[in-house]
């Protein structure tokens, strides 16, 4: 583990929270009879193993996944290839949306998924959730994350990656001060002035390494830690 990680960090203080997708209409026909995290990856790997393996990389050991929508593959999936010893007191679970008395209600959205699963959440000790999606390409040391969470005392720390401006109507896009912090957040804007307005400001492109010909807007990956 590098010198400048948190060393109260631990395993157990972080429970990952890993988002299932919804209906993966723009991977059709890959996703007729299975999830999005479910869609092979380089012969007999999944999209969902992006996440799981950059969380076990980062420590993280316990993990629960939230499905909905053609979910038996991606279950079969996780329940064979993800197997902790008891020592590690370790887990990759998943939850299927459910129906109960008090929610009869599917998954209407990402926070949504996550507030219908807080009581099996709450049932574990943990300092921060992690919340990924299931279905996203990309290598990430998330203790640098969760260091910068803890180091900034933030409430809620959202990752990000820099896009074009011709790209900046497909995500949600924030814009932030010079201390990083999160001033504004729009999601997939199409006004030509919100979309100027969300620029990064000089400064902070500065400090990020970013010159005047690189993506001037900062769009959401989906992972957030609080």
């Amino acid at each position: 583990m590098p010198e400048d990680h948190d060393q109260n960090l631990s395993s157990e203080s972080v429970l990952a929270v890993i988002l299932g997708g919804g209906r993966g209409a723009r991977l059709f026909p890959l996703t007729r009879e299975r999830a999005k995290p479910a869609v092979p990856l380089a012969g007999k790997y999944r999209l969902v193993d992006i996440p799981i393996s950059n969380c076990i990389n980062a420590g993280i050991k316990r993990m629960y996944l939230l499905t909905q929508f053609n979910s038996a593959s991606l279950h079969r999936h996780v329940s064979q290839s993800y197997k902790f010893d008891h020592f590690t007191h370790g887990f990759v679970e998943v939850l299927a949306a459910e129906q109960t008395l008090s929610d009869s209600s599917w998954f209407q959205g990402t926070a949504d998924a996550v507030r219908q699963h807080l009581g099996h959440f709450l049932n574990h000790r943990f300092d921060y959730f992690l919340i990924l999606s299931g279905d996203q390409l990309y290598n990430m040391d998330f203790r640098r994350v969760l260091d910068q969470h803890i180091k900034n005392k933030a409430e809620l720390t959202v990752a990000t990656i820099p896009v074009s401006r011709n790209a900046a109507s497909d995500f949600g896009v924030m814009q932030i001060d010079e201390t990083r912090q999160i001033r504004e957040f729009v999601e997939k804007p199409k006004d030509d002035h919100v979309i100027d307005s969300l620029r990064i400001p000089s400064q902070t492109r500065a400090d990020l390494g970013l010159g005047d010909d690189d993506d001037q807007y900062l769009a959401s990956m989906g992972i957030y830690v609080f």
